[in-house]
């Protein structure tokens, strides 16, 4: 993928050349010659990326490239906006016109001086190039390459005790794969083990691989590490020399073959027995699919062994296999390990103990992390070296071995420039704090890490988060309706992010301690003392995003906002309280204006023309949203529980998704104009209103109604028009079912206290792949017809406290994964059907089934 900030740039750049017509002469041949040289560059970026150099003088040097692309979008874009504000006043205009042609032409001057230092940058960059060899770039390093030295690794990262070669932690995962390899399934099946670097999926793969049962149970046994960089010849070849061993007479054979012979000879090699084979550390779904034909399946029980960090690897290696996602260990379990590759335990004295204890905690669960620790702290004698080593945790870890900083590297090196860049986003959250999805990206789009295409630029950013997750950078905390709703990021990686975000001047995190912060960063982050930050002189800096974490924080005084952050692009304010000032109306170039602890926000906002997302978090209570919120034409984004309604919201016509709204704020909007509303949440609902002027937005998807307390809807029939409708959240009670859109393909129905069964209703919707019913049917059965319910995947009962029967014809349900039943006291049995299905969680896409108070 081409660099997000570079392809911006150059998109915006010649955006700015058609727009600006009358640019003078000078002034346009030197924007355009600044758009040439990024394009140039922007090939030797695409080229890093094809060809995934490690090189860190290279990454140093794209990133250098970014800095200069996204400095020339603010250049741009502030003369733009300045160029074109009072264009509506004409009459004022011409009463300052000699003013603005003096205004202007100093504007000019200084877009030109701008765009001079910005080449001129580029010229340093480029002699960087040559300086530090950065001409050819080479998908191989020097000497010891990737490859060989994730093998080295392997071997001195082992969290087996070798004594009594009993795995630290996670036995019962260590039984549940050995339960899989052994069960009588003649089919050759795979069992892939999936998690972060560092969990230890090599070390679990290598106890299952000697285990005596194992040993005993598969006569042929080979083992492969994949790595990023593989040939498959050379892998087919490592898994012969395995089996037959590595004789002169082998190694001469297998040098005359071809890549086909050796799959046919492998072929033949494994079809006669019962085998074992590992895949260690596999990147690329490509990699398996290679080395997969010449596994046969002879179906004598055969099995093979995949460990990967990413999800679609392990999900997609077999399709009737079973996947493994490692858990980190419990704290119990970092301990025991901590102390069991201690030389000597016994010598360490209370506070010691305190201070490593402390340590552990910080490693979050990660094997990798703990071992280093330990081995680390080993080395060490005494009280006071041991808390030196805890003053500077991560930097003594990286000194003292590069394994936990390599191996953690690896994924982030994997990366594209552009999720590289997302995924330093999560540095600035203070640690520990899970971190709402839907803001991460909303913040990403805001900052432009996004790249603007056809595609929705909110449905590419998912993508990137969710391929963040499925490669184990980033964890799922919590999920909704199929969509990621919370995540975090583990304490270590998210260290990385900071060094990584600190070395490349990404971002800069203020430091009370010395009173400082970077004047290079174009984003500044406070996770304290915020009142101590705005006292430094921030008068020369030109920053981009200013985000205040600091519950403490009450007193803020942003009279110098208009001239110090002109022109931040995200104002994100999560404050112990405070009440804001007009200033806020001066930040023009505002995009992203998220607000916790923030009440009565002055009328002011309505300058803010370029804000297209407005989040506000008043703790529960009621925000008090101007009127003149309205005129935030641009505005694709509104979530805020405001107290008052909000006349002429259908002039926000660029809106996307509104939640927080009443239905008595509701009642008396024609939504007829907002056309481009995908997701809506309304709550308060009662039956004296009509909610029928819903069926006028025609590209809907997303619908949350939510009635007030024990209230009952008024009539649903509106519904059956939102042709594209596809997710669906109901409660409150319902007297009567209506005919729902055929696009539904989730829905939700609480507290609808149905008296008829909703089964036949619901059982003819096409597309319904998750529902939910909780205290929404007060009957005693359920039916499912035959035919019903053809593309659902997941149900899930709950509170259904009159239910005894549950019918189900045999065509019904025929593609259901998962099934969650809870609190349902009287329902006895379930279909034998049902009984069949495995039973995992319910919420990472699998089944379970629990009864309560039989």
């Amino acid at each position: 993928m081409t660099d997000a900030f570079v392809s911006f740039a150059v998109q915006k750049l010649g955006d700015f050349l058609i727009q600006q017509v009358s640019l003078r002469k000078n002034l346009r041949k030197e924007v355009d010659s600044l758009r040439n040289e990024l394009l140039f560059m922007q090939s030797f970026i695409r080229e890093a990326e094809q060809k995934q150099s490690g090189d860190q003088r290279v990454q140093q040097w794209v990133f250098e490239i970014n800095s200069i692309a996204n400095d020339a979008v603010a250049i741009l874009e502030s003369f733009s906006f300045e160029a074109g504000k009072g264009d509506d006043d004409r009459f004022v205009s011409r009463l300052k016109a000699c003013a603005c042609i003096c205004r202007k032409e100093k504007k000019l001057y200084n877009v030109a001086e701008e765009i001079q230092s910005l080449k001129q940058r580029i010229m340093d960059i480029s002699r960087k190039r040559e300086t530090y060899g950065i001409i050819n770039i080479d998908s191989t390093n020097a000497g010891e390459g990737p490859s060989n030295q994730v093998r080295t690794m392997r071997r001195t990262t082992s969290y087996v005790d070798e004594q009594d070669n009993i795995f630290v932690g996670l036995q019962d995962v260590v039984e549940k794969l050995l339960a899989q390899l052994l069960k009588a399934e003649p089919r050759r099946s795979v069992i892939s083990i999936h998690g972060m670097g560092g969990l230890g999926k090599t070390t679990l793969a290598r106890n299952l691989y000697n285990s005596p049962n194992i040993v005993s149970s598969f006569p042929t046994r080979a083992w492969i590490c994949v790595s990023q960089e593989y040939n498959t010849m050379d892998l087919l070849k490592n898994i012969i020399k395995s089996i037959q061993g590595r004789t002169k007479g082998t190694l001469d054979f297998l040098e005359r073959m071809t890549e086909s012979d050796l799959e046919i000879y492998l072929r033949d090699l494994l079809k006669e027995g019962k085998y074992l084979v590992v895949v260690d550390d596999v990147w690329q779904r490509e990699a398996w699919e290679s080395l997969k034909r010449a596994f046969p399946d002879s179906k004598k029980g055969s099995r093979v062994i995949i460990t990967t960090r990413k999800h679609d690897v392990a999900e997609r290696a077999d399709n009737r296999g079973f996947v493994h996602n490692l858990r980190f260990l419990s704290q119990k379990e970092s301990w025991d390990l901590f102390c069991r590759k201690q030389l000597d335990v016994r010598a360490m004295v209370p506070e010691m103990v305190r201070i490593a204890k402390d340590m552990v905690e910080k490693c979050r669960g990660l094997p990798l992390a703990i071992v280093v620790l330990s081995g680390l702290l080993s080395h060490k004698r005494g009280l006071d070296q041991w808390q030196k080593v805890k003053d500077h945790f991560w930097q003594n870890i990286q000194d003292d071995s590069i394994q936990i900083s390599y191996i953690l590297s690896l994924s982030y090196n994997d990366l594209s420039a552009t999720l590289k860049q997302c995924f330093l986003y999560f540095g600035v959250f203070p640690e520990d704090q899970e971190v709402d999805a839907e803001k991460i990206i909303l913040l990403w789009m805001a900052e432009g890490l996004i790249p603007n295409g056809e595609e929705r630029m909110e449905d590419v950013a998912e993508g990137f988060l969710n391929e963040l997750i499925r490669r184990s950078l980033i964890q799922e905390v919590r999920s909704f309706w199929e969509k990621v709703t919370v995540c975090k990021v583990h304490d270590l990686l998210r260290d990385l992010a900071v060094q990584k975000a600190f070395d490349i001047k990404f971002f800069d995190i203020y430091d009370p301690k010395k009173h400082s912060i970077s004047s290079l960063c174009i984003r500044h982050v406070i996770h304290g003392q915020g009142e101590r930050y705005l006292s430094l002189d921030l008068s020369h800096l030109k920053l981009r995003s200013i985000m205040f974490f600091d519950p403490d924080f009450r007193n803020m005084h942003l009279t110098n906002f208009s001239s110090v952050f002109r022109h931040i692009y995200v104002l994100y304010l999560d404050i112990g309280g405070y009440v804001m000032t007009d200033v806020i109306g001066s930040l023009y170039y505002l995009k992203l204006l998220s607000l916790r602890g923030v009440c009565n926000i002055p009328s002011s906002i309505s300058n803010l023309k370029n804000l297209k997302t407005l989040l506000v978090d008043d703790h529960g209570g009621f925000s008090r949203l101007p009127q003149k919120t309205v005129d935030l034409i641009n505005l694709r984004h509104l979530v805020a529980p405001y107290s008052e309604p909000l006349k002429c919201i259908n002039k926000l016509t660029s809106l996307q998704v509104l939640k927080g709204i009443r239905c008595d704020q509701w009642k008396d909007v024609d939504p007829v104009d907002l056309v481009n509303l995908r997701e809506l949440s309304m709550h308060d609902i009662t039956e004296s209103y009509s909610l029928y002027n819903i069926s006028s937005l025609k590209n809907l998807s997303t619908l949350r109604l939510l009635c007030y307390a024990d209230e009952s809807f008024p009539s649903l029939e509106f519904v059956n028009s939102c042709q594209k409708l596809q997710k669906l959240r109901l409660r409150g009670k319902i007297k009567k079912l209506p005919l729902f859109p055929s696009s539904i393909t989730m829905m939700v129905l609480w507290k609808s206290k149905l008296r008829e069964d909703p089964m036949p209703i619901l059982g003819m919707l096409p597309n319904l792949r998750n529902l939910e019913l909780e205290e929404a049917y007060e009957g005693k059965e359920i039916t499912c017809s035959d035919n019903n319910f053809s593309q659902l995947e997941f149900l899930r009962l709950h509170r259904l406290e009159m239910l005894e029967t549950w019918h189900l014809a045999p065509s019904a349900m025929p593609h259901i994964k998962g099934l969650d039943i809870k609190y349902c006291p009287h329902l006895y049995h379930i279909p034998k059907r049902m009984q069949d299905v495995g039973i995992t969680p319910f919420y990472t896409c699998s089944v379970i089934v629990e009864y309560f108070r039989r």
